[in-house]
């Protein structure tokens, strides 16, 4: 019955960090649209900044984020040049100064900066936005080769929680994954943000990675588990050496199979529950302290999150932004986005202008993806008749489940994913996703 179960479930699909997925963001959408849509931002609009940092030290080759390997500083100094330069554009166009309360630094590793270089970056950032006195600013980190001088530039500026990456710390899946982290180095870097008053600590591990097995993952859970974090973001590896050409330095050989992914999944989350973690959405667990945990909870492109900004500013290359109107994408090409935005201008160069439907879509599927329910009463109330059709589909769901994922309210208000059909969320948003299967986008698996 599992095997059925992960047969039919578990295909390939998106992560549903945005609805549309970026693979159907368009040109139509471009830097003058952009620039319209700041233009018409309205008052009192709570925002959350997103700054991208598109450099490593050295290539992990599980990653599939948008990074560039150096160990000059000078083509950092130059980025870095154009991104005070979008910065101040993009805050020049904005008429009112609205109340930041999230910012997020991702990358890339955003510890490769020098401290001056981080300290600058945040004054720039408080400078020409308002920051609320009670905005989270995290960071996420790259443990290795970190020193304490730039520990305290981060608690300096403002930081109050950092993502540490971890991924596995077994050796035989670090050389396969070409990133060796010693259990000792990630704690002295967790030590030492906590002695610089950083309390809030995350860590990012990963399962489905090459070599991984049931007992390696157990012995990863007992090191992380001892570091004592407020938060684990355990994500799926998404093997796609198709569009990612360096995954294709990982054999298809080394990588559990499906059902061995699903195991892994299982152990982990059975480990952190243990553990005392609340499960958070899909992939996400914190502590009962967490905001997180008791807040809350949305989705986007860093993950779950405590972020309710109803507007997201992506600054940097590659960089996502979401505005009531729709999303926003700057050039992921370094040169390019230098300049564009050296030249004056903004970056964007494709982006989703949302419909109605898009809209109420997109609250379905995070809805679905944070609370795993089906939120039929608060579409009627927004969405009125567009609403209707959604939930014509919902109950035609429902209806044609035979495998238990699902289960029907009452009196027509939606349905609730069962524990049984949690694991497979996103191949339930995936019924929902008008989207999907018109473009030729690589996902990966379901679970």
């Amino acid at each position: 019955m599992q095997s059925d179960l992960l047969r039919r479930y578990a295909a390939p699909v998106p992560r549903y960090t945005s609805y549309p997925t970026a693979p159907h963001f368009s040109p139509a959408v471009d830097a003058a649209t952009y620039g319209r849509w700041l233009d018409e931002m309205e008052n009192d609009l709570p925002l959350s900044l997103y700054v991208h940092i598109p450099f490593c030290n050295e290539l992990c080759w599980y990653c599939g984020c948008s990074t560039k390997i150096t160990r000059q500083r000078e083509p950092i100094a130059r980025y870095l040049s154009a991104l005070s330069r979008e910065i101040d554009t993009v805050a020049d166009r904005i008429k009112i100064r609205h109340a930041v309360t999230h910012i997020h630094w991702g990358g890339g590793s955003p510890s490769i900066l020098e401290p001056n270089e981080i300290r600058a970056l945040a004054a720039q950032l408080k400078t020409r936005f308002k920051l609320s006195p009670s905005a989270e600013f995290a960071v996420e980190i790259d443990p290795r080769g970190l020193d304490e001088a730039r520990i305290a530039a981060f608690a300096d500026s403002g930081v109050n929680r950092v993502s540490i990456g971890v991924q596995d710390f077994d050796l035989a899946v670090q050389k396969a994954i070409n990133r060796m982290q010693s259990v000792e180095q990630t704690a002295w870097v967790v030590d030492t943000f906590r002695k610089h008053g950083i309390e809030a600590i995350n860590i990012d591990l990963v399962y489905g990675l090459p070599k991984q097995t049931l007992e390696t993952l157990d012995q990863t859970m007992d090191h992380v588990l001892a570091l004592a974090p407020d938060r684990i973001a355990l994500f799926g590896y998404a093997h796609l050496p198709a569009r990612i050409k360096h995954q294709r330095l990982i054999p298809d050989d080394t990588l559990p199979d499906t059902a061995a992914r699903f195991a892994q999944a299982n152990r982990a989350a059975e480990r952190l529950t243990e553990g005392g973690f609340v499960t958070i959405g899909l992939d996400h667990y914190a502590r009962p302290h967490d905001p997180l945990a008791s807040g809350t909870v949305r989705r986007n492109f860093q993950g779950y999150t405590t972020d309710t900004a109803a507007a997201l500013i992506g600054l940097g290359a590659s960089s996502i932004g979401r505005l009531p109107q729709g999303y926003v994408q700057n050039t992921p090409a370094i040169g390019e986005y230098e300049r564009r935005v050296l030249d004056g201008g903004l970056a964007t160069v494709r982006g989703h202008a949302m419909s109605t439907e898009d809209a109420a879509r997109g609250l379905v599927i995070e809805r679905l993806m944070c609370d795993f329910a089906f939120p039929a009463d608060e579409l009627r109330a927004r969405f009125g008749e567009v609403a209707e059709p959604i939930i014509a589909e919902a109950e035609a769901l429902c209806a044609a489940d035979r495998d238990e994922m699902v289960a029907a309210r009452t009196r027509g208000e939606g349905f609730e994913v069962t524990d049984k059909g949690r694991i497979f969320v996103r191949s339930i948003c995936a019924k929902f996703d008008a989207y999907l299967g018109k473009s030729s986008a690589q996902h990966s698996a379901g679970i």
